[in-house]
């Protein structure tokens, strides 16, 4: 049986939920307003926040994403967190 998982698993995977809700959100309106310098300040500092906060994730979890888009230490990480549909 696999043991539970911190709260602070759950706390930092709904941060960067709502980060990625976020940026495609401000995609998509800079997809028609490509001019609009504050959508774009604020895409890239949602984009570095969630650089960040991916990196703290996965350097305490493991891998958010697979097919090299994110490290795996030794033995192979991606088996060793819940799947997606298991949180």
């Amino acid at each position: 049986m696999q043991q539970p998982l911190p709260e602070h698993f759950y706390t930092m995977l709904q941060e960067l939920q709502a980060i990625d809700f976020v940026l495609v959100e401000l995609t998509l309106y800079l997809d028609t307003h490509p001019l609009d310098v504050q959508a774009i300040q604020q895409y890239n500092q949602h984009a570095q926040q969630r650089m960040h906060l991916a990196r703290r994730f996965e350097t305490e979890f493991g891998p958010l994403m697979a097919y090299g888009h994110s490290y795996s230490r030794h033995p192979w990480q991606w088996i060793e967190t819940p799947w997606p549909w298991q949180v």
